[in-house]
């Protein structure tokens, strides 16, 4: 009788084990779907970081642009008067 015990007992204590390892194996595979999508949405945010940069990089692109042409009239003014200045002169 007591062999019968000891049988039973230890079954039980496999099956707590087979148990315990499912719940393991379980939380493990959650943590890992967690950390996958945590991941995808860590790139959605740099990606939606990234996509601002390149906006504000293009508007300032743009405003250099704008200066650059500024400059270039302003630059183009200045000789214009100075040719005209010459020209009086004469």
């Amino acid at each position: 009788m007591s062999l019968l015990k000891e049988c039973s007992s230890y079954k039980k204590l496999g099956i707590r084990r087979e148990r315990k390892r499912e719940r393991q194996k379980e939380r493990k595979r959650e943590t890992q779907t967690e950390r996958e999508t945590e991941r995808a949405r860590q790139k959605e945010r740099v990606t939606d970081g990234e996509k601002d940069r390149r906006k504000e990089r293009q508007t300032d692109r743009k405003t250099d642009g704008e200066r650059d042409r500024r400059r270039e009239r302003q630059m183009e003014r200045e000789t214009e008067r100075e040719r005209q200045k010459e020209r009086d002169r004469k």
